[in-house]
């Protein structure tokens, strides 16, 4: 499989949690929700890795590669806190695309840090994802 199908098949996973955390966060405090849901991820994660690579290869990792996929960790963490809090809230039909502003800031923040060129269509598309996020988001005050 190539790097498409991989994306396309980890936005369905996304939808699909977007909707599974709102039906399980009824009457539970969504920061307990969010360690409960860690847990699974961390079991899970961890059971996938070593069936593929041994455990050996965590020597491999330079000092560069634990201090990035740390602040990596604790940006998803604070990610995952936000977004269960969020969805707890509001409605799943909106908080999720909000959610996908990611994709807009994952943008910017490869042009700053990465030094990644846009092209118009990248930025055209982005724009698309902003006006699309507000259309989907922005409930209209009743008149």
């Amino acid at each position: 499989m190539n790097w498409l199908v991989w994306a396309l098949l980890s936005a369905f996973f996304a939808g699909l949690t977007a909707i599974l955390a709102k039906m399980g966060l009824a009457q539970v405090n969504s920061h307990l929700a969010t360690a409960v849901r860690t847990v699974v991820v961390l079991i899970f994660t961890w059971i996938l890795a070593l069936s593929v690579a041994p455990v050996s290869a965590l020597s491999e990792l330079s000092r560069r590669n634990w201090v990035f996929l740390i602040l990596s960790g604790l940006a998803t963490g604070l990610s995952w806190v936000c977004y269960f809090r969020a969805l707890q809230m509001g409605e799943a039909s909106r908080v999720a695309p909000v959610d996908k502003l990611s994709v807009v800031f994952t943008l910017i923040l490869a042009v700053l840090f990465l030094k990644e060129r846009l092209g118009w269509t990248q930025c055209l598309g982005t724009a698309l994802i902003l006006a699309g996020v507000l259309l989907v988001a922005w409930k209209p005050v009743p008149g």
